[in-house]
């Protein structure tokens, strides 16, 4: 017999889980200016980036508590990126997402409950109340967007509600 069914929650990379920014400082300052106002299209720059602060421990956490997925968009123009990632959430992420790392263009076409990203592109809004933008006032950080779903998870909190 099977238990209650869990909520499907998605998390996204670049600014949520993926600190950008770590991977722009390493790489030469000449490719960046080759590359200004489209860094993410730099090949190779998602293998050079590290964790956000508590994004590791936080998505963890999440698996536990809910049936979890990486949910992430990679620009069309780099290649290198769509690898970058899988190998990125393989190195941080191990077990806890294996098989669980959805590239698309289009993240509304997932079927889930919460929708964790740092900007409303690519569908990611379309998740209605399950929509919890990283970095808002509401949730800045992991610490912030753990209370909620703590509370989500053990019934303080209904879909939908804003805490």
């Amino acid at each position: 017999m099977e238990g209650p069914k869990r909520r499907i929650v998605y998390v996204d990379m670049d600014g949520v889980l993926v600190d950008f920014a770590s991977g722009l400082e390493r790489v030469a300052a000449e490719t960046r200016d080759k590359y200004e106002g489209r860094e993410d299209e730099i090949p190779g720059i998602f293998a050079l980036m590290g964790p956000m602060p508590g994004a590791i421990d936080a998505y963890l956490e999440l698996a536990e508590r809910f049936d979890t997925y990486v949910l992430s968009t990679a620009p069309w123009e780099n290649p290198s990126a769509w690898s970058d990632k899988l190998r990125w959430v393989q190195r941080h992420l191990g077990e806890a997402a294996y098989k669980r790392l959805i590239l698309s263009h289009h993240k509304d076409l997932n079927r889930g409950d919460f929708m964790i990203d740092n900007r409303p592109n690519n569908g990611a809004d379309r998740f209605g109340d399950g929509f919890i933008q990283f970095g808002s006032s509401r949730f800045p950080d992991w610490p912030a967007v753990m209370e909620f779903m703590r509370g989500v998870s053990e019934g303080r909190l209904a879909h939908g509600q804003r805490g």
